[in-house]
């Protein structure tokens, strides 16, 4: 596959939602249920946001939270199925990697359910020690309970 037209952008701005929405339903199955609205939020607590293009096709995606020094976490890393296997992923995650507020952090750290082999060969190691995960609820702080009981 020719990839001299392939783009890496890192603006926000350019991004469509749509097309977003329609690469993870494509080629995401952990992403395949998720809207719009949550997405502009997810991304706009992101950064770097890096998009694949060629020409108009968004045909990859990778987002970042990071504190610029210690701990950053990289997301939602897709590229189009049709795509995969001549190193773009690769070229993705470098670029996610050499933003500023990565390219000094002390751990990277990223979930991945089928792809270990992949992020291996990049440098990433499992990781035993950081298994622990909370699955969020509602918070019921002792405020919020003694409100709850005085409307009883």
């Amino acid at each position: 596959m020719d990839c001299r037209h392939i783009q890496y952008c890192d603006s926000k701005s350019r991004l469509d939602l749509n097309k977003l929405l329609a690469l993870f339903q494509l080629g995401a199955f952990w992403a395949k249920h998720r809207k719009i609205d949550d997405l502009a939020v997810a991304i706009s607590h992101s950064e770097p946001v890096i998009s694949v293009w060629d020409r108009d096709n968004l045909i990859g995606f990778a987002r970042a939270t990071s504190d610029g020094i210690y701990r950053a976490t990289i997301w939602d890393v897709v590229i189009h199925p049709d795509y995969r296997g001549v190193g773009l992923g690769r070229n993705l995650i470098k670029t996610v990697l050499s933003h500023p507020l990565m390219s000094r952090v002390e751990r990277v750290y990223l979930m991945t359910t089928h792809q270990q082999s992949f992020y291996e060969r990049i440098g990433f190691e499992c990781n035993s020690s950081t298994t622990m995960v909370l699955y969020n609820q509602p918070l019921v702080t002792p405020l919020a309970t003694q409100a709850m009981q005085f409307q009883d």
